[in-house]
């Protein structure tokens, strides 16, 4: 299969009075795993059925290949689409649902049976075709709709969360196999997801959407150290607002003077945006801040802390230094030297 190059250009698509996409620009390069990230309705869905042809924008257009297909028929536009619902039809056994779209195109019946085997053997099913989806676990099921909607070899390939109706392990496992299969198929594929952790673990970018527009749009190495704007810092990891004052283009928090990334508020107060593992503790019996709570979690350990100003912070460490971290040790707080983002400072939101 070859990848092809899908650009959404100045969509627009409302529902009433609720714009649920505005101006949206984004490009999913050929072969690429592009994912749309963002709360429910900031148009990421919508974004998703436009380029399935189920919805049509009231302005803009898609573009494949830069081929226009924002009027093109969804039977016409060479995509494969899964669900999160399987979608599967109950009367039928695996192999002939995998089948289907085959059967519609009326190709022959030994073609259809070949083709069809050869995508569960892609998919890690080879043995079930003869088996009705009922028979099926939630996760064997997802894969069979996999399979189906990869039996046209489709240019694009459409995932609308489909993990989110799996339990954790089998969501964990399915989404690492869909990565496997889109690299070794080359196709370019756009995966919608609410679940930042899902979002960063698999795509090559990771789109952020907020209100019907792209926030930002990046690698998840860089959406997760360098976010654009307090919102995708906000919403991808964890995030501690600390209280910080401005001056210039530097931010005074906890005693410690940071250089500010993106722009800076008004007001001289603001918070300061820090991520848990930029919070560095250090035992000190003389130390103004203390350890609350610790949450192991096997490599890491996740501790709340109490601040000089009694504010609060979460601070990650390795998990192994947890033991003389413990609940009610006093530590010296202090943060790691790199720019930071900042927000209009406002109440009960320290330690998010």
């Amino acid at each position: 299969m070859n990848g092809a190059r899908v650009e959404f250009r100045g969509l627009r698509r409302r529902f009433g009075n609720t714009v649920a996409l505005d101006g949206l620009d984004l490009t999913a390069e050929p072969g690429e795993l592009l994912a749309l990230l963002g709360p429910s309705g900031c148009g990421k869905t919508t974004a998703l059925r436009c380029l399935a042809g189920f919805e049509h924008p009231d302005e803009g257009e898609i573009l494949v290949d830069g081929s226009d297909i924002t009027r093109v028929p969804a039977n016409r536009r060479d995509a494969g689409m899964v669900f999160q619902s399987y979608s599967l039809f109950p009367n039928l056994n695996v192999k002939d649902n995998v089948a289907f779209g085959l059967r519609v195109r009326k190709a022959p019946t030994a073609r259809r049976h070949a083709r069809a085997q050869e995508l569960l053997e892609l998919v890690g099913l080879p043995s079930i075709g003869e088996r009705y989806p009922h028979q099926l676990s939630g996760g064997q099921q997802q894969r069979v709709a996999l399979a189906r909607a990869l039996a046209l070899e489709p240019r694009v390939l459409l995932l609308d969360e489909p993990l989110s109706a799996l339990d954790a392990k089998v969501r964990v496992n399915l989404r690492e196999e869909i990565r496997r299969l889109q690299l070794s198929l080359g196709i370019t594929t756009i995966f919608v997801t609410h679940d930042q952790e899902e979002a960063l673990s698999v795509a090559d970018r990771v789109a952020v959407l907020r209100a019907g527009r792209l926030e930002q749009v990046a690698d998840p190495a860089t959406l997760y150290d360098r976010p654009a704007t307090p919102f995708v810092a906000e919403f991808v990891g964890t995030m501690n607002h600390l209280p910080g004052r401005v001056s210039g283009d530097k931010v005074t928090v906890l005693g410690q003077e940071l250089p500010v990334e993106g722009p800076v508020p008004d007001s001289a107060d603001v918070n300061v945006l820090i991520r848990p593992e930029a919070v560095l503790l250090t035992p000190d019996e003389d130390g103004d801040g203390k350890v609350l709570v610790s949450s192991f979690r096997g490599s890491t350990a996740r501790l709340r802390v109490q601040l000089p100003d009694g504010s609060e912070a979460l601070a990650d460490v390795p998990g192994h230094h947890s033991v003389r971290l413990a609940p009610g040790t006093a530590v010296r707080v202090a943060l790691v030297e790199r720019p930071v983002l900042v927000s209009v400072a406002s109440s009960g939101e320290h330690g998010r």
